[in-house]
């Protein structure tokens, strides 16, 4: 649960089958990942991240912004944009956009073969990033 007296934010790394998610807080200026959810075409549950944003109660959402490591835009890059605009315009929350190159590959390599929940890794690394930038 939110701690009192700093920020809480919740962090997603937006996937066409997959969204990770990530909690932090600017308190203590660290994330951790919470879970995956399911989505069809980059579309996820809306109840779900309802449900999320209820328990949590975040102050603002991260969403990392795939880039190709040239740093020029792809379909993907439209993807993780449009999504934090559905957020925005659902929620009302204000919006951040994180560049997640190499988040998905630095969660593969903290993994390292485990059980890892490798989006929600990948949507902690986006919102540590995001969180260490902002301090």
């Amino acid at each position: 649960m939110p701690e009192p007296g700093g920020r809480t934010l919740l962090g997603f790394d937006h996937g066409k089958k997959k969204i990770g998610v990530a909690v932090g807080q600017t308190v203590t200026g660290t994330a951790r990942a919470l879970q995956s959810l399911s989505a069809r075409d980059g579309q996820p549950d809306w109840d779900r991240v309802a449900a999320l944003l209820a328990e949590w109660r975040p102050d603002a959402l991260v969403v990392g912004r795939p880039l190709y490591l040239t740093g020029d835009v792809s379909a993907t890059t439209a993807a993780a944009e449009r999504f934090a605009r559905r957020l925005h315009g659902r929620f009302g929350l204000p919006v951040h956009l994180m560049d997640e190159r190499l988040s998905s590959q630095a969660a593969r390599r903290l993994g390292d073969g485990k059980d890892t929940d490798i989006d929600a890794q990948s949507a902690r690394i986006i919102l540590q990033d995001w969180l260490d930038e902002h301090r």
